[in-house]
């Protein structure tokens, strides 16, 4: 007799869809006879195969529409991922992310829809499409929240600290430092969440008091280019060169300690077991902050931007500046 199926819907952003990678871990373990499978935006499926409970992934290419919605080869991906998803019924499918786009995926699937119901979801009107639609309070973290939802539909109550269950893709990359080394996650969508430049500078300068490189990547060629700025300005510092997402995670994964504003790469640090200090500088950590236990620390929000010392006492404790 085949295994039984279930299909998880989370598309995106990076840190979204690290936000639900516990709930897999927790499935993996109290349903170990489901064969699990996930879709997820292309640019991200990459990132699953890290996660050995994930056993097909589906990427859907909704983001190549953007702005294109005109192009032939867009919608050939997003036909193939329909033939894909379609291939073969699922037991169940699990919309994790509560958004009329998501909602859309779970329905190119076959099999029974479950989402969030009215009062729990983001986008109220996509809770009229799930076959069943369960209660999970908003107050709890992401990833608290995706956890009670497979629980609730799979039946079983998670118990115990989050375990994300990813396993890094190798050894840091040749170009890494050979020894210490900290990576610090400057880039973001909006300018509102950066930390100053003259704070990553503070903080580069006392890290190499204690002989502790810096790395500063860039997804973008905008934000290379503010790498190699900051680089410039930071004894024992080095820009990063492009990197795919398993790469990124090998030298996240290899770091001393990560510090990161508000962005996907922050989140995937603590998944990865390093230990990473995230900066809120216009937004509340509160519900999608870091989560990870003692090795993850929130610092700041709104209108209380981090100052570098509040950082170095996370990372040195009594040896921190004065």
């Amino acid at each position: 007799m085949p295994a039984p199926r279930a299909l998880l819907v989370k598309l995106s952003s990076l840190g979204d869809v690290i936000h639900l990678m516990p709930a897999v871990t927790d499935l993996a373990a109290a349903r170990p006879e489901i064969a699990i499978a996930w879709a997820v935006e292309e640019a991200y499926a990459p990132l699953l195969a890290l996660h050995p409970a994930v056993r097909e992934v589906h990427p859907v290419a909704i983001r190549r529409l953007k702005g294109r919605v005109l192009s032939p080869s867009a919608w050939r991906g997003l036909a193939a991922a329909r033939r894909a998803l379609r291939a073969a019924p699922f037991d169940w499918i699990v919309d994790a992310q509560g958004l009329l786009k998501s909602v859309a995926v779970g329905r190119l699937a076959r099999g029974p829809l479950f989402g969030y119901d009215r009062r729990s979801i983001r986008e109220k009107s996509a809770a009229r499409f799930y076959d069943m639609a369960l209660a999970v309070t908003r107050q709890a973290h992401a990833v608290d929240r995706c956890r009670r939802l497979l629980g609730a539909v799979f039946g079983y109550a998670p118990e115990g600290e989050a375990r994300y269950g990813l396993v890094a893709p190798g050894a840091r990359p040749e170009w890494a430092p050979r020894g210490d080394y900290v990576v610090a996650l400057h880039a973001t969508s909006r300018k509102d969440k950066r930390w100053p430049d003259a704070h990553w500078t503070a903080l580069a300068h006392r890290l190499d008091e204690e002989g502790i490189a810096v790395v500063y990547p860039g997804g973008s060629e905008a934000e290379r280019r503010d790498a190699q700025r900051l680089a410039q300005a930071s004894p024992g510092a080095l820009a990063a060169p492009p990197m795919t997402l398993p790469e990124a995670a090998s030298l996240l994964a290899g770091a001393s300690a990560v510090v990161g504003v508000d962005t996907g790469l922050t989140h995937l640090a603590v998944a990865l077991g390093a230990p990473t200090v995230g900066l809120y500088v216009a937004t509340e950590p509160g519900l999608t902050g870091l989560h990870g236990g003692a090795r993850a620390v929130n610092l700041g929000g709104p209108g209380r931007v981090p100052a570098p010392a509040e950082v170095e006492r996370v990372l040195f404790g009594d040896r921190a500046s004065p």
